[in-house]
């Protein structure tokens, strides 16, 4: 007897991820309830299934979707604002400026459903963030369907959010509290940076993260800077402050991570932690090359993020994978290293074991939330196609991305956002762009432009 199911998804090649380096020809995902009931034959689903909704895709890659595992996301309101800079020029005389002039809870909302329309429209179905005003984040990922892993940031400095990291703390707590029936939304700590942040809040924080169970995410060894900066005000490096105060442990997100001895590599093997890797906004940067195929190869679990599209300049997980890969091949001379399976393996399962949301999401297995992307391989630039992976990782891009699901609501079809309002995104966007330059050219010395 046929079983009914909400959607069947019947695609030309179907990657789940898990296990590794599998692609199923002529396969189909039914989904019921927003969960996978089964991934099988498209010959088999049809007799098996009888769905309200088929979809098929006979020349699409499907697979899970694109976990971005690091992100500022509402940081998309400076994208191109300050470019070509060194990182700490960058923050000091730039963002963080621009950011003390405009960040309210608008600009926050703004600037996040300007980024969950640019990483749905590229595959991502799940983006782990750090900004200010987490509040207004996790609304509006949750108001427009999309899964989000909140940061409750703490630093030092005040700001528009909160005024010390003892009320950076109490009301990251409060909105994760306010959220923890939103099967969409999920909670991390976000410490900014060691530099930023002070031994006593971190140690309060650990205490936090313990008793709750929670993640902590945090940039780690960025730059050479920053850890030679530490090393003389402290005699220590960052990583090592980290492990003395307790912090560094499974529940550990180190990003970055660019400056690493091999004896730091297998320190952070040894205790379990994971490294969230941002390729594309290290080398703009100029910040250094994160040793992925060691960290691989010791064990430490990696995941793949855009960090935000003010130092990237994108949010585009496809471009990040090629990049993760290929950069991955150079720092470790070896053609081998990273390979595409491996790389879309960080990009989905990596980032949401991170995140502590491998057990719903991240692969094509039953059970889990169906968060799934679909990408045309039917282009000029994909085809012949002989491994649909490698063609994904190192070929495609992602104006391929036809048809996005998260929890089984299709939020992309056709390559359209179906519960946003793309012209009214983009209005928004322009006019925070006409606000932000105008402030940035009236603080400027007469005559001389940016």
């Amino acid at each position: 007897m046929s079983q009914s199911v909400d959607t069947l998804i019947e695609a030309a090649w179907v990657v789940p991820v898990a296990p590794e380096d599998t692609v199923l020809d002529n396969h189909a995902v039914a989904v019921r309830d927003g969960r996978i009931v089964d991934v099988l034959p498209i010959d088999e689903a049809r007799r098996r299934f009888v769905a309200e909704e088929t979809v098929n895709l006979p020349d699409h890659v499907l697979t899970a979707g694109f976990v971005n595992a690091h992100t500022h996301a509402a940081m998309s309101l400076l994208r191109g604002f300050a470019d070509d800079l060194p990182l700490m020029t960058w923050l000091n005389e730039h963002v963080w400026p621009a950011e003390g002039a405009f960040v309210g809870p608008d600009f926050v909302r703004d600037g996040t459903e300007l980024a969950i329309a640019e990483m749905l429209k590229g595959g991502t179905t799940c983006f782990n963030d750090m900004y200010f005003f987490p509040d207004v984040v996790a609304r509006t990922a949750s108001r427009h369907g999309m899964r989000a892993s909140v940061g409750m940031i703490v630093i030092e400095f005040p700001s528009a959010w909160a005024q010390n990291p003892a009320e950076y703390l109490s009301k990251g707590l409060a909105v994760r509290d306010d959220f923890k029936a939103d099967p969409l939304i999920s909670f991390v700590f976000a410490p900014h940076a060691p530099y930023t942040v002070s031994d006593d809040s971190l140690e309060k924080l650990r205490g936090y993260a313990d008793e709750l169970d929670c993640a902590v995410h945090m940039h780690v060894h960025e730059t050479a800077q920053e850890v030679a900066d530490a090393e003389a005000q402290n005699g220590e490096r960052p990583l090592a402050r980290l492990a003395r105060l307790g912090l560094l442990n499974p529940s550990m997100l180190c990003v970055h991570m660019t400056q690493l001895t091999d004896e730091e590599v297998e320190l952070v093997a040894t205790h379990g932690a994971s490294v969230l890797h941002c390729p594309e906004s290290n080398l703009k940067l100029a910040s250094g090359f994160c040793p992925t195929a060691r960290l691989d190869a010791a064990g430490v679990n990696l995941g793949l993020g855009t960090d935000g599209a003010a130092s990237n300049n994108d949010l585009d997980m496809i471009g990040e994978m090629r990049t993760a890969a290929m950069l991955a091949k150079t720092v470790a001379g070896d053609a081998a290293a990273l390979p595409a399976s491996r790389v879309l393996h960080m990009a989905t399962l990596g980032g949401a074991r991170a995140l502590g949301l491998d057990d719903q999401i991240g692969s094509l297995e039953t059970g889990k939330w169906a968060d799934l992307t679909a990408v045309n391989l039917d282009r000029f630039s994909t085809q012949p196609v002989y491994n649909p992976v490698s063609q994904l990782v190192y070929a495609a891009s992602r104006d391929q991305v036809s048809d996005v699901w998260v929890a089984g609501r299709r939020l992309l079809q056709t390559g359209r956002l179906t519960a946003m309002d793309e012209q009214d995104v983009a209005r928004r966007a322009r006019e925070w762009g006409r606000k932000i330059d105008e402030n940035r050219r009236s603080r400027q010395p007469t005559g001389k432009q940016s």
